[in-house]
């Protein structure tokens, strides 16, 4: 069982984290940018389809094809929506379809993404961006039943990566659209064009019925707000430069770029910086919007029979006037698709100017990172100074202060930012040794200063050592529960377990423990995710205390005992805080301050010299202390080599 929790964990871990390109609003944006560019006599043929695809449909399908001032509560879906909805929230030009027209959350996930827009808009730097990229994910992990499961299976959102420099362009588009290639951007787009243009030869017709030319319509539609979404992709830095390599290269690469930007040269010759995810400028807007438009219209031409194709062959390919049904989510590779040279002449004449994508691997690529994925082992260091609420011996009532100093050795499961840059499913077990320098307290409640030449020996509590373990893991609604979901949720329902884990690696399902990037670091509520365990006496054997006992006898004076005792320490962080963290491909190094509390337990106990010259065997009584704390962390990871895709 233990086997089957960790193989669903790095599933996640191998699957989830490629990431979507432009976020909805983005690819709105740019549909909109794209119709707004028609001249007059196609954005009125654009407006006709949209009305005849609109009949029975007028509760979800806004009454113009673009509403760009729908504001933050949008009661419709107008097609440049539907832009953002195919491929981040539907697997299929039909399921999108059924999406938009029946579903109960779609209407949610628009909100949540127009205010996602907004908060783009007023974020005046990185950390505010970072924060509303996350605040939008969970609202929308919540909102879509399968926002997860799509998300770890969207490998059609990257450009294939370029075989060589000599390729030439229609070279490189017949390869991306070769039957087997692993799906691709400019693949998925040609085969959904084709199949809009296919459509849209047969809309020319005059011999439909009302009913019939409205069903086709709206299949038209579908079907290239699908292929516009892949198209739009090929436009982000991220996804032109994130196409090779394991799931956690793919996903850093992805990140760096997207937030660096990347320098292309586009098939026809023009140059141009491409930014990426909720990173989009005007610049961005316009170029890829240009392209968007030039294939709107060879659809509006074909619907027009200005652009004419060959009807036997559209008849043939394509008899069901319903939206396409290949599912770039099951999809290993390119489907088997007929060919007809004119509607790939078209395609081809819209992708040349896509960029060129980076080399693939070898002599020539452009640098590669690891997002923080798989399984690592690591070292971590740490010291602590803690504030104690008591000593253990039951007179020993005041307070007092001690430090510490660790050294440990972690294995783990890296998933930090399954969704977005802010999660935190980080899973490790952490096992190492620890001294606690003697306690500022004194045996003597008085501080006797005959004592203190006894130095440390004195302490309240003496200096002492243990063994630890420190156990990480995200939960979902209470501390530990994935232990028990997970085992359950693992054989009734894999979709389930993932968005699960997801919830719980981007704060849980009320997403309190959410990670809080700032222009100074990051912080983060960790409560519950985190337990520390101390052994002391586990080493070299039970520790040493002096004790004052009290009140013997009516007649016996207090004298000084000596004792051995184990005892259990647990700590709990309660707040971190990471200042930096720096990354290479394979190795992480960060720094975290983590406020804690805990508890330290009092176990067996022996004497070691009875008090009275050993005349009176007194066993003192002992209590638990209380302790809070601020621990310093330098915490190290090694990354292992995920499988190659």
């Amino acid at each position: 069982m233990r086997t089957r929790i960790l193989l669903t964990l790095l599933l996640i871990c191998g699957t989830a984290m490629t990431a979507s390109a432009w976020v909805y609003p983005e690819h709105r944006k740019i549909m909109i940018a794209a119709i707004q560019k028609l001249d007059s006599n196609h954005r009125a043929l654009l407006d006709q389809i949209w009305a005849s695809a609109r009949k029975g449909n007028e509760s979800r399908m806004c009454a113009g094809v673009i509403e760009p001032e729908q504001g933050v509560k949008p009661q419709c879906l107008d097609f440049a929506g539907w832009c953002g909805i195919a491929g981040d929230h539907s697997v299929s030009a039909s399921d999108m379809i059924n999406i938009v027209l029946q579903s109960d959350w779609i209407m949610n996930v628009a909100n949540i993404t127009a205010k996602l827009q907004v908060g783009l808009d007023n974020a005046h730097n990185r950390s505010a961006r970072v924060s509303e990229v996350r605040d939008s994910d969970i609202k929308l992990l919540r909102a879509d039943p399968e926002y997860v499961t799509r998300a770890g299976k969207n490998n059609g959102h990257f450009m294939l990566a370029l075989p060589g420099v000599n390729i030439k362009p229609e070279e490189y588009f017949a390869l991306c659209f070769k039957e087997g290639t692993e799906l691709n951007t400019v693949g998925t787009y040609t085969y959904l064009h084709m199949s809009a243009l296919s459509k849209a030869t047969r809309l020319s017709s005059k011999d439909l019925t009302p009913g019939q030319r409205s069903a086709l319509a709206l299949s038209v539609l579908a079907d290239e707000a699908f292929a516009a979404h892949f198209l739009e992709d090929s436009f982000t830095s991220g996804h032109v430069m994130g196409i090779w390599g394991d799931a956690a290269k793919r996903k850093g690469t992805h990140d760096y770029y997207n937030e660096a930007g990347v320098h292309v040269t586009t098939w026809q010759g023009s140059q141009m910086v491409l930014m990426g995810d909720a990173t989009m400028r005007e610049e961005d807007i316009g170029w890829t919007s240009e392209s968007i438009k030039a294939s709107l219209e060879q659809i509006l031409d074909a619907v027009s029979g200005t652009i004419r194709l060959d009807s036997a062959f559209v008849e043939k390919e394509l008899m069901p006037a319903t939206p396409d049904t290949f599912n770039v989510s099951k999809a290993m590779g390119m489907p088997i698709c007929t060919v007809d040279p004119k509607m790939r002449m078209l395609c081809d004449t819209v992708l040349m100017a896509t960029p060129i994508p980076g080399l693939t691997a070898g002599l020539g690529e452009l640098p590669r990172f690891r997002a923080e994925i798989g399984p690592f082992v690591g070292l971590s260091a740490a010291t602590s100074l803690n504030y104690l609420s008591r000593g253990f011996f039951d007179y020993q009532t005041w307070d007092g202060f001690s430090s510490g100093l660790e050294l440990g050795l972690r294995i783990g499961l890296g998933m930090e930012g399954v969704l977005n840059e802010s999660g935190d499913g980080l899973v490790f077990l952490d096992m190492g040794a620890r001294i606690d320098l003697g306690s500022t307290m004194r045996v003597d409640e008085n501080d006797n200063k005959e004592l203190h030449k006894f130095g440390d020996f004195v302490a309240a509590i003496p200096t002492r050592d243990a063994y630890y373990v420190r156990l990480r893991l995200p939960f979902f609604l209470i501390p530990g529960d994935l232990i028990l979901l997970a085992p359950i949720l693992a054989l009734t329902s894999p979709n389930a377990m993932q968005k699960v884990v997801a919830a719980a690696g981007n704060g849980g399902l009320i997403p309190w423990q959410s990670g809080l990037p700032t222009p100074i670091g990051r912080f983060q509520f960790v409560l519950g995710r985190e337990v520390g365990i101390s052994m002391y006496g586990s080493g070299r054997g039970p520790d040493p205390y002096m004790v004052i006992v009290k009140n013997m006898g009516p007649l016996i004076p207090d004298d000084v005992g000596y004792y051995s005792m184990y005892t259990t320490r647990f700590e709990f962080p309660i707040v971190e805080y990471r200042p930096f963290r720096t990354y290479s491909s394979r190795q992480t190094g960060s720094l975290l301050f983590q406020l804690h509390a805990g508890f330290d337990i009092p176990g067996k106990r022996d004497i070691l010299m009875a008090p009275n010259e050993g005349t009176y065997t007194v066993m003192p009584e002992t209590n638990t202390i209380w302790f809070a704390g601020i621990r310093l962390v330098f915490d190290y990871r090694y990354y292992f080599s995920g499988k190659k895709k």
